[in-house]
């Protein structure tokens, strides 16, 4: 899946991501992959700078920690980043549920 149609959706996706606990950056690509079944895979250049500017805005904290013996930052929702998380899920369904009224099924 091309990061153009995600676009809109990747704060969402990290949310998600970063909801069952702190990971990595690497670690959060691969949960992308492997969550969505391989639909995506975007490029750190798409990662980092989101999760940077999330952490800016109060979603997130990040940490130094020490993964398999390598120094990494590992990032967490905050309270704010979980409410966020809840109002990002409330206009998808909402989204979704629009787009599924125009659309519909053949």
């Amino acid at each position: 899946m091309k990061s153009d149609a995600l676009r809109g959706h990747l704060d969402a996706l990290l949310l998600a991501v970063l909801e069952r606990g702190p990971l990595h950056g690497y670690a959060i690509m691969e949960a992308l992959q492997v969550r969505s079944d391989g639909a995506i895979d975007l490029p750190t250049g798409t990662i980092y700078p989101a999760l940077r500017r999330m952490e800016r805005a109060g979603y997130l904290r990040s940490e130094w920690a020490t993964v398999f013996g390598r120094k990494r930052r590992t990032y967490q929702l905050t309270g704010t980043g979980r409410k966020a998380l809840a109002a990002e899920r409330a206009d998808w369904r909402e989204f979704t549920s629009a787009i599924g009224g125009v659309l519909g099924t053949a």
